[in-house]
């Protein structure tokens, strides 16, 4: 039969002709940096155990998460989720619930009873760590799996620093915290508890390296006239005293402060069955870094927030508080318009920070404002001194603080071997733009469960529950893979020239340049932005 004019070739035979010498630009598959992985402190890959996690591979994506965070189910209570601010699904609906995914798996991990082997073989290098918080455990745990032998040494009686003594058992049950921090013992790990490290340099004589990582225990104390009645603690002692009684502050409680600590504290003295709990606060509540969502449970609870005001005068039984006003700096000032409160008791809560008085003694290490100063690798300026979490420049939270001490066993164990460390080069972000959100359907992300308001007022079970294998599965499939190939087809069905090769499950696709003609269409229609078009060198 007589082919039209316009047929030249056969069906299925357009690789008789080598289109690739058309080419101007070629696609190359890249992989870039999603935004949520971009904003983790302690530098999970969160699209990595989210891909594995929707897929039903619950063990190997927790094994993901454990690689940079030992503490998945801690986390997945009490972190502020920056990952999901930074989420790119959010432009399109709402933002993927990495937090209650990884939630899901910390406790999926807890119930299951998944250990995490110990393979390296011993180096014979002996370190101490000196706090048993957040940042000193996730760096015994990094340096256990780099073959050292830890000793992690703390004052207090229990272990788990501020994630026992400075969040309330609502938003972190001892339950939980006490499973993962065994974990981590079980490894190898030694826990001298009830010690307290007076002489640095002496203690060091046994070690071979030492990471510091003192939390903020000592809360800030601000000058208050007051009455010889007045009744004044500090949040911190408040919350501490949690763990061994029950800390009696009366019916009528002032919070000053406006912080994540201050709401903590005003919601356990509710809980305590305060029945007057006010905050007070001397800016207006946009300027509050309590997060939001902390904010808003707090007056759920019926916490009463007096903003742009300040305490003037405590007595037995009242105080005084006077109103403030923004001036054009947006710096508070008075006004003279006074205002008496009922108060049994008033708690401070205005900020926190580290002793450092271990460090006397110890030439080289510098302190500033009350932190210590440290190098890039966390270093302190005595050599084979570490240090991190609290007491470094930094911001204080669970998740900055498990992110140094992951970092500082890297560079520990490099310093021990006589070598540096360094992270690998970051691709480039995976933006929003480059995305191809027509291929995603909208699907509203999933509303974790909460504690009716009865309950949570007057007992200090969970507020907020996690989410069961069925919608942990929906929230892992929102993740739309920014910036990284998933192997959609997408290419390898639109592909005019028959260029783009599967490689098979797991292992993507590559291109035949001979055919490829550069259209770009390929690039035009990956989803999650993992073809560039680049020019074609001549």
């Amino acid at each position: 039969m007589d082919k039209p004019f316009a047929i030249t070739l056969a069906v299925g035979s357009s690789k008789a002709n080598k289109t690739g010498a058309w080419r101007t630009e070629r696609p190359v598959y890249v992989d870039r940096l999603p935004p949520c992985a971009q904003a983790c402190p302690a530098g999970e890959n969160v699209q990595r155990w989210l891909y594995l996690a929707e897929d039903g591979s619950y063990e190997r994506a927790w094994r993901e998460i454990m690689a940079d965070n030992p503490f998945p189910a801690i986390m997945g209570r009490v972190c502020y989720h920056p990952c999901e601010t930074s989420c790119n699904r959010a432009q399109l609906d709402e933002a993927v619930g990495i937090n209650s995914v990884e939630r899901f798996l910390g406790d999926e991990a807890i119930r299951r009873g998944w250990t995490v082997p110990v393979t390296t073989e011993p180096t014979g290098k002996r370190v101490m760590v000196v706090g048993a918080g957040p940042a000193g455990l996730s760096a015994a745990y990094q340096l256990t799996l780099l073959g050292h032998a830890v000793t992690v040494m703390d004052s207090g009686a229990y272990a788990g620093g501020m994630m026992r003594f400075g969040i309330p058992r609502y938003r972190l049950p001892r339950t939980i915290l006490s499973a993962e921090i065994q974990r981590i013992l079980d490894m190898g790990v030694t826990l001298e508890l009830g010690h307290t490290v007076k002489n640095l340099p002496a203690a060091m004589r046994h070690f071979d390296a030492a990471f510091l990582a003192v939390g903020a225990h000592i809360g800030r104390r601000a000058y208050i006239p007051a009455g010889d009645a007045a009744r004044i603690l500090d949040a911190v002692s408040v919350l501490r005293g949690m763990e061994g009684g029950v800390p009696m502050l009366g019916r009528r409680v002032v919070v000053y402060g406006g912080g994540n600590t201050a709401m903590d504290t005003a919601r356990t003295a509710r809980r305590l069955g305060a029945t007057e709990t006010v905050v007070v606060y001397r800016r207006t509540r946009d300027r509050m870094p309590a997060h939001d969502f902390e904010v808003e449970e707090a007056i759920e609870e019926g916490v009463t927030m007096k903003w742009l005001s300040t305490i003037a005068h405590a007595d037995g039984g009242s105080i005084t508080i006077e109103k403030m006003c923004l001036d054009e700096t947006g710096f508070p000032q008075p006004t003279g318009e006074f205002e008496e409160l009922a108060a049994d008791t008033v708690v401070l809560a205005l900020g926190q920070q580290a002793d450092l008085t271990l460090l006397r003694g110890l030439p080289g290490v510098e302190v500033e404002d009350g932190v210590v100063k440290v190098g890039a690798n966390l270093m302190t300026g005595y050599p084979g001194v570490f240090a991190g979490g609290d007491m470094v420049p930094s911001e204080r939270t669970v998740t900055v603080a498990v992110g140094h001490g992951k970092n500082a066993a890297r560079h520990i164990d490099a310093w021990l071997r006589g070598t540096t460390y360094g992270p690998a080069p970051r691709p480039a972000p995976a933006a929003f733009d480059i995305l191809n959100p027509w291929y995603y359907s909208d699907a509203p992300a999933t509303v974790r469960p909460t504690l009716e308001l009865a309950r949570r007022t007057s007992t200090f079970d969970e507020v907020q529950g996690g989410l069961d294998e069925s919608t942990a599965l929906f929230e892992a499939r929102r993740c739309l893979s920014c910036g990284n190939c998933f192997e959609c087809d997408n290419c390898y069905g639109v592909c005019p020239d028959n260029a783009v090769i599967k490689l098979g499950p797991g292992e993507r696709y590559a291109i035949d340049y001979d055919y490829c003609k550069g259209c770009g269409l390929c690039a035009a229609e990956c989803p999650c932005g993992a073809i560039t078009m680049e020019p074609e060198q001549t």
